[in-house]
């Protein structure tokens, strides 16, 4: 017995000896479905010797999903990125050339069609086929249950397939490309400026984190992925731009789990003249108007609004971009089985009364704490800093607590390479990160520009052999020599924001292709 693949084949032999080009270059004046049922109108008859009546003539291109033989007539699915359609095929109803392909025709296939719009008697729009145009032949099956792919790994191998088996993965995508247009819009209204900075950095900087390495053959020498693009967007803001973001890719050469993935998408502002409290109100702004727009409007219909200059004053005080007819939309959202309010104002809560709420001892205590974190059975290298132990402590027992949307603010000082120290109080940093759902999505702060503290703290990271600190990075020292004026910067997940926005489980969910162990 010949397999699936074979029959293919020999199929597609046939389309060619017909003098048909199974793989075509283009079809045009194509309708999208969504469009053809919207705009239906009921004029004829139930099927019955049909259609009848004015005729509404349509055309068509999808895949086949499936296809129903009824002796010399049949009925098949056809689906678009918008939706399926029935398409009616009558012998009689066609050239006995379009007959011929409809019998070469296999689930998966990609074909045009351009007919007469019916109803059937089960009041299912339909196409009356008058003209098949084969456009390219699938050489390989769906999987067996193409409803759904069932093994987690191959559905992430081949997304390709997961996307033809699965509407409800196109959908989280095309959601994921509305959140981000929605960001845009949102940061172009305030008076923000999108940029581009390197991708390949000669030192890795802006986090504290394990880099990728490559090598630039050229120049002769290493260059790192970046980890982050904090020290060339502040950069600018030494040359002057004041608002600049840039939403684009990270690399971090580190663990894999369900909310890490080692290339990732963030994105980052830089504001001059304001603080980490303009971050807050910034990061609740742009999540809660991305919010409205994703639950008031259907993603493949999303569209960006039309941004606007932003106000240059210190506290932002213009308008959400998005409010208006959004303005009542319910903001609760479920993620992970869990009822999560996303309507402003959010809590704010500092770190160190957080700490003591649920670790049950006091940060300063040093003793007390790092035996707390032997009882749990916490990793204690000799040399690791006091204040990562403790950081370790408050990740195990009081980040599973925060369900959020909440801030926590004023980290302990010594975590916070380039961060201004909290004007009352020094040991402290002027940071937050924001929690929703136990998972961080936002870290911002007042950022550091004195350029004589910033190289004692590289010098100490250096010291103490931070992560991914390889050298210090002179030229960003000698930019803030410059002058940098007082700024507030932010970086926003933007995977694990449409995690949260699509309610999907997993960081590979939302990534179109996540990277894997070979097989």
């Amino acid at each position: 017995m010949l397999k699936e693949s074979e029959i293919r084949l020999e199929k597609l032999a046939k389309l060619k000896a017909l003098g048909i080009n199974p793989f075509t270059y283009e079809f045009r004046n194509i309708t999208s479905v969504k469009d053809i049922v919207a705009n239906f109108q009921e004029t004829t008859p139930a099927l019955q010797g049909a259609p009848a009546g004015p005729p509404q003539i349509t055309t068509a291109a999808g895949r086949i999903m499936s296809i129903r033989g009824h002796g010399k007539a049949a009925f098949m699915d056809l689906r678009d990125k918008t939706g399926k359609v029935q398409i009616y095929i009558k012998k009689d109803k066609v050239s006995e050339r379009d007959y011929q392909i409809y019998e070469l025709l296999d689930i998966g296939d990609i074909i045009g069609v351009k007919g007469q719009l019916f109803k059937t008697r089960t009041g299912e729009v339909t196409i009356m086929a008058e003209t098949l145009t084969f456009l390219t032949k699938a050489l390989l099956p769906l999987p067996e249950k193409w409803h759904g792919l069932q093994d987690v790994n191959l559905r992430y191998r081949q997304r390709y397939v997961d996307m033809i088996a699965s509407p409800e993965v196109q959908k989280t995508f095309m959601m994921r490309s509305s959140i981000i247009k929605s960001i845009r819009a949102y940061m172009d209204a305030h008076g923000f400026m999108e940029v581009e900075t390197p991708m390949m950095h000669p030192i890795p900087g802006g986090a504290a984190a394990r880099p990728f390495i490559t090598h630039h053959n050229t120049l002769d020498m290493d260059l790192y992925l970046r980890i982050a693009p904090e020290l060339y967007l502040k950069r600018l803001l030494v040359g002057g731009l004041e608002r600049v973001y840039e939403i684009n890719r990270n690399f971090r050469n580190e663990g894999i789990s369900v909310k890490h993935n080692p290339e990732f998408t963030m994105m980052e502002a830089y504001q001059a003249y304001g603080d980490y409290n303009d971050m807050m109100d910034l990061t609740e702004g742009v999540i809660t108007s991305v919010a409205r727009q994703i639950l008031a409007v259907p993603p493949v219909t999303l569209m960006a609004p039309t941004a606007t200059e932003g106000s240059h004053t210190n506290r932002d005080s213009s308008p959400d971009v998005h409010r208006g007819q959004n303005d009542n939309i319910n903001l609760k959202i479920t993620f992970d089985n869990q009822e999560i309010d996303l309507t402003p104002p959010w809590k704010r809560a500092p770190y160190m009364e957080l700490f003591l709420q649920y670790c049950g001892v006091d940060w300063h205590d040093q003793p007390a704490v790092i035996a707390k974190a032997k009882a749990l059975q916490i990793p204690i290298d000799p040399k690791t800093p006091y204040e990562h132990v403790a950081g370790d402590l408050f990740e195990k027992l009081v980040e599973p607590n925060l369900t959020g949307p909440i801030f926590i603010t004023d980290y302990p000082l010594a975590i916070c390479p380039l961060t201004k120290a909290k004007r009352d109080n020094p040991e402290l940093a002027e940071r937050f990160e924001l929690f929703i759902s136990k998972m961080e999505l936002a870290n911002a702060f007042s950022e550091l520009n004195n350029p004589l503290d910033q190289k004692e703290r590289f010098e100490c990271q250096l010291k103490n052999k931070a992560e991914g600190m390889v050298s210090i990075d002179e030229d960003y020292v000698n930019a803030l020599m410059h002058g940098m004026p007082p700024a507030g910067g932010l970086g926003i997940g933007i995977d694990r924001l449409v995690m949260l926005l699509t309610n999907s489980p997993s960081i590979r969910d939302v990534i179109l292709f996540p990277t894997l162990r070979n097989t």
